[in-house]
């Protein structure tokens, strides 16, 4: 009986609440989170490219500190703040939205975690479940990463607990790019390794900072090289790519090196590089 009567009590409390006070801090919270949003990215663009991620970082937890301190601004409107009036309005909550949305609740507390460990932040480049891209935004319940193809991926928070999350450059400006390239066996691979290298060395996209490596490997089928180098920037990945590939076969084919080929087997798929 007494329960009931603390409802209660809340209840009366909310329905005589200042409603337009509590209509005003949730229309002003919008406002200033929907600010952060595009005025951020759009600092960002302006600033060096050093800084670029470190103010991207900020726009989720900015926008998570306006959710917060907008429900502390609206609590004492709906209830007398006490002890005892928020365990009950919080456990309340809380059985309600364990049962019809527990995965919802589940990818909002993966948010929060997002928060903390920072497996990805927006700017990054991450890979989960198969889709890669830039992280766009992230909010309480989602990530967005833009693919190279120009699409929009919605992932939620949720895949944070069971899934791999690869992060192509944590936050910072160094992303590995490797081309690929298979040679005939029969060559000299000292100097097939040297003209690979001063055809990164020589690429306008390449940051020098950064270490420049020719992996070797010998398959049944040939020699596979592996060119890694970073470029200037991350957005930059796929040009550089580009850049790299075209000029080391027109390299090693101005040389005289033959490239591999994969001769005719079942299934028409080459073994596995």
């Amino acid at each position: 009986m007494d329960g009931m009567e603390k409802v209660s009590d809340i209840a009366l409390k909310l329905k005589h609440s200042n409603l337009f006070m509590i209509g005003f801090i949730i229309i002003a919270a919008y406002i200033l989170a929907v600010l952060i949003q595009r005025m951020l990215p759009w600092l960002a663009g302006k600033l060096p490219s050093r800084y670029r991620y470190h103010v991207l970082a900020l726009v989720p937890v900015m926008r998570l500190l306006i959710i917060a301190a907008g429900i502390g601004f609206i609590i004492p409107q709906v209830i007398e703040p006490t002890v005892e009036n928020l365990l009950a309005l919080f456990a309340g909550f809380g059985i309600a939205l364990g049962f019809a949305l527990k995965d919802y609740v589940s990818s909002l507390a993966a948010g929060v975690v997002t928060l903390y460990e920072i497996p990805y932040r927006p700017g990054d480049w991450v890979e989960i479940e198969g889709a890669y891209g830039e992280v766009k935004s992230i909010g309480m319940r989602a990530v967005k990463i833009l693919t190279p193809d120009d699409t929009m991926v919605v992932i939620p928070h949720l895949k944070l607990w069971d899934e791999l999350i690869f992060n192509a450059n944590d936050g910072s400006q160094n992303l590995m790019c490797i081309a690929d390239f298979y040679l005939h066996p029969l060559h000299d691979a000292a100097a097939a390794r040297e003209i690979l290298m001063d055809v990164a060395l020589t690429s306008p996209f390449l940051q020098f900072q950064r270490p420049v490596n020719v992996i070797v490997a010998e398959k049944p089928w040939g020699t596979h090289y592996r060119l890694k180098a970073y470029p200037i920037d991350p957005l930059e990945q796929f040009n550089f790519t580009t850049d790299l590939t075209l000029r080391g076969k027109a390299a090693l084919s101005a040389m005289g090196f033959r490239f591999a080929e994969y001769p005719a087997f079942e299934g028409g798929r080459p073994p596995a590089a």
